[in-house]
């Protein structure tokens, strides 16, 4: 699962919100750009996290994006420049 999110962070209450979306994603996957996370979730985590997260967003200013790339998400990501690629299903200390 590929989750992104864009919060609006022109108010305290929004930069607010930003750093705890990130901190959800941050729980349950690895960050690869600055708003995107790759996620390895069954379908209960999965739930969870959306849950979590559609709960803190202001849905009049922000947003967020869940891309589902299936099982042979391997073969449907390709990584060139910074940050040098890495597997997901790796052991993810939080």
């Amino acid at each position: 699962m590929l989750i992104t999110y864009d919060v609006n962070t022109e108010t305290v209450a929004g930069r607010k919100r930003l750093r705890q979306v990130a901190r959800v994603c941050q729980n349950y996957g690895q960050r690869v750009q600055n708003s995107v996370f790759e996620c390895v979730l069954d379908a209960g985590q999965l739930l969870l996290v959306k849950d979590k997260l559609i709960n803190l967003i202001d849905s009049g200013t922000d947003s967020l994006r869940f891309y589902s790339l299936g099982n042979s998400y391997k073969s449907k990501v390709e990584h060139h420049g910074a940050k040098p690629g890495f597997d997901v299903t790796d052991l993810l200390i939080v």
